[in-house]
């Protein structure tokens, strides 16, 4: 196994450190310490516990984000390209959990340029999704009567509470997690026509089996 660099060392303690005790009942020196680093070594990857926390909060966004674009760049439909940012960002919380649950309990201290830059990114994720649900319903894909803002901030907001209770060991893997998602999402937008299309029935559950 790969031996793990100071920097991965450094993030992987302060994870633990900031989901136990929270971010402020943490100091630098702590960290070192765990960590067994040096104040030279920490501060020669971080410029200071700031720059750490907006790190473990930009590297999980920063892959939703990255994977989504891919997504929208290798495939051609609406259904096609939002079923694959919907695996990529439920797969997130299999590689990221424990980045995501200290997003969520410390991301209050997250401010200034730090903070600006993170909420960009997620409000960029959140566009590439509308503009995806905008082209489905104008192509015939996706319903009209149903907004795609709403419907973008319905996709994120339930993707996004895996964090709570998904199990690594628990009955099934994040893939069949993500088909599920696929299937719920894809029912509430489609269109009849659109359900009855081939290339769209193969994103849906009765389409591929659920792996346990």
């Amino acid at each position: 196994m790969k031996k793990p660099t100071l920097k991965e060392r450094i993030i992987e303690t302060a994870l633990v450190l900031f989901e136990k005790n929270g971010y402020h009942g943490v100091t630098v020196d702590q960290i070192v310490t765990e960590s067994g680093s040096s104040k030279g070594g920490f501060y020669h990857n971080f410029k200071s516990k700031d720059e750490l926390l907006y790190y473990i909060h930009d590297v999980f966004i920063s892959y939703v984000l990255e994977k989504a674009r891919e997504a929208y760049d290798n495939f051609d439909t609406p259904v096609s390209r939002l079923c694959a940012m919907i695996q990529s960002f439920t797969k997130v919380f299999d590689l990221y959990k424990p980045h995501i649950t200290v997003f969520y309990q410390e991301s209050m201290y997250l401010t200034g340029e730090f903070n600006q830059q993170i909420n960009e990114k997620r409000d960029d994720y959140r566009k590439l999704i509308i503009q995806v649900i905008h082209e489905g319903q104008e192509n015939g894909e996706f319903r009209t009567e149903v907004p795609a803002e709403i419907s973008a901030m319905a996709i994120i907001g339930m993707v996004n509470w895996t964090y709570k209770w998904f199990n690594k060991d628990g009955p099934l893997t994040i893939e069949s997690i993500a088909l599920i998602f696929n299937d719920l999402l894809l029912h509430s937008l489609l269109t009849e026509k659109a359900k009855n299309q081939e290339a769209v029935q193969a994103f849906l559950i009765k389409g591929q089996p659920i792996q346990k």
